[in-house]
């Protein structure tokens, strides 16, 4: 065989070769996605409140997401194990953004839990939607978030849900027939919960006598207490951030506003503002989506794991967080997948999952669904509104 033949036979062979070699990478590349190491773990995100107003909750929301990580990591759930990067949301918008974009950018995670407020995830959403990472937040509820894109969720209930079950529940018992309304006039979360209630009660026949506004960290809301005290309302309703809330209700009744003219809260109620507002929390009502009495799956536990790991009782957003975490495992362990697209893939069919919260779905837009709760505070201590 001379030179000339060897070398085209030789060719013809490393092209062959080459083209199997490449077929057989191509069809790898076709069955092989990015899955769950057995022994590695998922970063993810977590953007909430440690310092300005909001961060009253900071503490509580730690808490509920390191009690679940703990759960998760150690009971080898479906090969899931999660390491968590916290990163400070400042109570601002602006700091929400900044949160997101650390995470997304520099510490390349393909999922966020939170933002905290309606007012951050407004302008953080579209931030994960456009990179594709996946983000849920726990606590926001303002309508219509969710429906920014495909890779945004809410595990709490939206305002759409929380208020006209709540004001069914309490106009039933309570026979009010004229209220007022109180609201943050800055707040996105407090400003959708009044548009809801004023439209939620006009649809019932219910007188709105005055609603006034205050801004975010406002001292002093004696005038608008004065012109809600002068309409003589049977209840007022309060939609608030949390930071201001406590104040709101002691200043109320300082200011004069009898006890038997309840207070309805719309979600921003908790435990620790309630022992915050003391006396003047007495009686008041909130619209919620967490009860620590209630006997849904893993709830008892979960209320007796915290207190006792951390030597306080959970509130509302320790168990949101809590639960939210749990949602994400579930969805991550479903995707068998580190993918963002797959984990949101997984999420939006998530369909009855036993959680703290109750039975929960993700709708078809990524908003909660489960049942909403009417809670009162009597002699200091939530109950069930019946």
């Amino acid at each position: 065989m001379n030179i000339e033949k060897v070398s085209t036979f030789a060719f013809v062979l490393i092209i062959g070769l080459l083209v199997v070699s490449f077929i057989g990478c191509e069809r790898v590349r076709e069955v092989v996605q990015p899955t769950i190491p057995q022994t590695g773990e998922i970063l993810i995100g977590a953007v909430y409140p440690i310092t300005g107003p909001s961060s009253l909750a900071g503490p509580s929301v730690e808490y509920g997401i390191d009690l679940a990580v703990s759960e998760i990591n150690t009971s080898q759930y479906n090969n899931v194990k999660i390491r968590v990067i916290t990163v400070d949301g400042q109570s601002t918008v602006e700091g929400a953004v900044e949160a997101f974009n650390k995470l997304i950018h520099q510490d390349k995670v393909p999922v966020i839990l939170g933002p905290g407020s309606s007012s951050q995830a407004r302008e953080a959403f579209p931030i994960a939607h456009q990179n594709q990472v996946v983000a849920i937040s726990p606590s926001s509820a303002a309508s219509g978030l969710s429906a920014i894109g495909d890779f945004v969720f809410r595990t709490n209930l939206t305002t759409g849900v929380l208020i006209p079950n709540g004001v069914r529940v309490t106009q039933e018992k309570l026979g009010y027939q004229k209220v007022a309304t109180l609201f943050d006039g800055v707040d996105l979360f407090s400003q959708t919960s009044d548009k809801e209630l004023r439209k939620v009660l006009t649809d019932r026949g219910v007188e709105i006598l005055t609603a006034e506004s205050f801004r975010t960290g406002e001292t002093d809301l004696s005038a608008q207490f004065t012109r809600i005290k002068a309409s003589n309302p049977d209840v007022i309703f309060i939609s608030s951030t949390v930071g201001d809330l406590s104040d709101i209700l002691i200043q109320g009744r300082a200011l004069g506003v009898p006890s038997d003219i309840p207070f309805i809260v719309n979600l921003t109620l908790s435990g620790d503002l309630v022992e915050a507002a003391g006396d003047a929390a007495e009686g008041t009502i909130t619209f919620t989506s967490w009860d620590s009495t209630a006997d849904t799956p893993g709830n008892q536990t979960f209320v007796q794991n915290y207190t006792t790991k951390y030597g306080i009782e959970p509130n509302v957003w320790a168990a949101q967080f809590y639960a939210a975490v749990h949602i994400l495992a579930k969805g991550i362990a479903d995707a068998q997948s580190t993918d963002p697209k797959a984990i949101a893939a997984a999420l939006a069919e998530i369909r009855d999952f036993d959680t703290i919260l109750g039975k929960f779905s993700f709708n078809d837009v990524g908003d909660a669904v489960y049942d909403p709760i009417v809670l009162i505070v009597k002699d200091g201590e939530f109950e069930v509104f019946k």
